[in-house]
């Protein structure tokens, strides 16, 4: 994709260290030279079209999700035009992982914790975003800010130096990264397809073995529970109730190691989270987790956050933490309750008004039927479940390993178009006419682990 791209001939110096050079012939500004906040309240509810930033797309919000964390009025929300720039500018201390920045294509409004910026003319709408969105992947917004969360504000962006190339080499920068980025996504819209096969291929192999066994001549019985059917003969299926009960221990202010719970990577220590730095003033509310216990996120169960502790910490009080009532092997029941079957009974019994934010009470957990063998067999199902599955999984590894390269690859080849490191101007003549499809819709991974624009609010 690159294969013959230059340099400019001839740099001058940003004053920027992580700028570095630009090209001699593009001009230089400062934020209040090229950009104006804007804060043109809804008053009066003259808009009504909602508006949400998701991961670097501003995209209408449906009716549907109009309701849970919201204001009572929109009255207080923001309106925006197509061409504006939202950038999402709090809480810059704990969350290290959401795409900041948006262009917006649609009038409506978005909430008015965002910073909208108007373009004053020495930007294309397309290129200002670009740039902007350039800054947020290389992360130099988080030298920025003040106050305990590190918020931004308009004074921030003042005297923040922006290059400025001319209208026509910002055509086509913006027509080759749009080119560019079609390409790069649908490369990794290939390989999510991939890895949501595997996980399909790796769900079906555990659920057969927690729900029929390793024999497949045992004698069967009615399970008595409608969507399992049949199972082994010598399994029992009592409530979650009678082999599961809530261990509350406090955490009595002695050091402990802070622990995470995701969908993604299970109960881990907190500092090796992906999703985002979590960090907190106070321990009061954590409780104590040990070896064995299954712990589960309340908010996630329909998403089967469960997961048996390997290791000994502290976990938030959103999290539930439950002891074997008697000789269980946990690990068994972190399989049972991943498959769908058991996702979509806790999504029946978790509440909340907010789509993502169902709560799961101790009440409901305890009223579902589990499905289980003799202690023995637990260990058996997995062993075979691990082992049947490890190439998947490892397969799964490389796949994720190879779109994480690839937004890595995307990141550097913006930041490198975007301030000049690299001339596209004969690349974008040779394009074809036809521009690139790209993909607007966000990771799945990412679409679980939050929806940003109701915590805002």
């Amino acid at each position: 994709m690159i294969d013959g791209l230059k340099p400019y001939p001839e740099y001058k110096d940003s004053g920027l260290p992580w700028l570095g050079r630009i090209p001699a012939h593009w001009s230089e500004q400062p934020g209040f030279a090229v950009f104006r906040e804007k804060q043109e309240k809804n008053t009066g509810m003259r808009e009504k079209r909602v508006l949400s930033l998701s991961y670097g797309h501003i995209v209408i919000k449906p009716a549907d999700k109009l309701h849970g964390l919201v204001p009572e009025s929109f009255e207080t929300y923001q309106i925006v035009n197509p061409g504006d720039i939202i950038i999402r500018s709090t809480d810059l201390q704990n969350d290290w992982n959401s795409l900041r920045v948006g262009l917006v294509r649609d009038r409506g409004i978005i909430t008015s914790a965002y910073l909208c910026f108007k373009n004053l003319g020495s930007f294309t709408p397309e290129f200002a975003f670009l740039l902007l969105h350039s800054y947020d992947l290389q992360k130099c917004f988080y030298g920025l800010g003040s106050g305990l969360r590190q918020n931004l504000d308009f004074g921030d962006f003042k005297r923040l130096p922006f290059p400025i190339p001319s209208p026509d080499e910002q055509a086509a920068i913006v027509r080759f990264l749009d080119h560019a980025n079609g390409r790069i996504e649908r490369a990794i819209r290939a390989r999510r397809k991939l890895i949501a096969l595997l996980n399909e291929q790796k769900q079906a192999i555990i659920h057969l073995a927690v729900t029929r066994g390793l024999d497949p001549t045992v004698p069967l019985k009615p399970s008595g529970i409608s969507w399992l059917g049949d199972i082994p003969k010598h399994w029992d299926t009592p409530l979650n109730q009678r082999i599961f009960r809530e261990n509350i221990r406090p955490h009595k202010g002695r050091p402990e190691l802070q622990l995470s719970l995701s969908q993604r990577d299970g109960l881990i220590a907190s500092s090796e989270m992906q999703e985002r730095s979590l960090q907190t003033s106070s321990f009061d509310n954590w409780k104590v987790t040990l070896p064995g216990d299954l712990v589960l996120n309340r908010f996630k169960a329909h998403l089967g956050v469960f997961c048996a502790a390997t290791l000994r910490g502290i976990v938030s009080f959103h999290y539930g933490v439950f002891a074997p009532r008697m000789k269980l092997c946990t690990k068994y029941f972190e399989f049972l309750f991943h498959t769908a079957p058991y996702r979509a009974i806790y999504a029946g019994g978790s509440n909340g008004m907010t789509v993502g934010l169902q709560n799961l009470s101790n009440q409901n957990f305890y009223n579902v039927r589990a499905i289980v063998p003799p202690f023995h067999e637990q260990h058996a199902i997995v062993t075979h479940a691990e082992s049947a599955t490890v190439e998947l999984q490892d397969t799964i590894a490389r796949v994720e390993r190879e779109i994480g390269l690839l937004r890595e690859y995307r990141t550097r080849l913006i930041a490198d178009v975007v301030t000049g490191k690299l001339d596209v101007r004969e690349a974008a003549r040779q394009l074809p006419e036809a521009p690139a499809e790209t993909e607007t819709i966000p990771d799945a991974e990412e679409l679980i682990e939050t929806e940003t624009e109701e915590a805002e609010t």
